[in-house]
């Protein structure tokens, strides 16, 4: 993709979430886990690479002890519909006998946050808590629901925030969807 189809690709995309938006979203998160969690010193773990920019962004405002690790697992890989789950890095530090929160940017169809959940408790988790930084409303049951939610999105490809259109575009303050016509291509 040239950057002048890349341009148009974000021109021809509608804002679903403004960047003012999306920072209300993450101070009312912050509240919310710290509530939760500010008493289990947890191991907060980044769904890389989609996270990346909810992580860094969502950390700052959490105001107690906490240890931070990744993990990358991906259905996605430069598309727009996932596939099979590549696990591409384990947390580094030990989940054992840990309260874990689990970062992500997307709980789509909830299939990458319930093998990441199925996966830490495998290897020995005591809790696992997630974050969305958005959660789509496309009607499906998915097989896991985020305990903590920033912004529900539209059922369309969006990105921007951490999420990228085509391996583009995660570094955009807002969130946008996709146009039909890109979406499909």
């Amino acid at each position: 993709m040239t950057p002048h189809e890349a341009q148009q690709l974000l021109h021809d995309a509608e804002c679903v979430a403004t960047a003012e938006r999306v920072q209300a979203a993450l101070d009312r998160l912050a509240g919310e886990i710290g509530e939760a969690l500010s008493s289990e010193m947890p191991l907060v773990l980044a769904v890389m690479g989609g996270a990346v920019v909810f992580a860094g962004q969502l950390l700052t405002r959490l105001a107690f002890p906490l240890e931070f690790d990744y993990l990358h697992v991906t259905r996605y890989r430069g598309k727009t519909r996932g596939g099979e789950i590549e696990w591409r890095v384990l947390p580094g530090k030990s989940v054992a006998g840990r309260a874990v929160l689990v970062l992500d940017d997307i709980l789509d169809e909830g299939e990458t946050l319930a093998a990441v959940r199925a996966k830490l408790l495998e290897m020995g988790a005591a809790r696992v808590w997630s974050a969305v930084l958005t959660d789509k409303a496309n009607g499906l049951v998915k097989p896991v629901r985020a305990d903590f939610v920033g912004l529900e999105v539209p059922d369309r490809y969006v990105f921007g925030c951490g999420m990228d259109a085509y391996g583009l575009w995660r570094n955009l303050p807002a969130i946008y969807a996709l146009s039909p016509d890109a979406a499909s291509g």
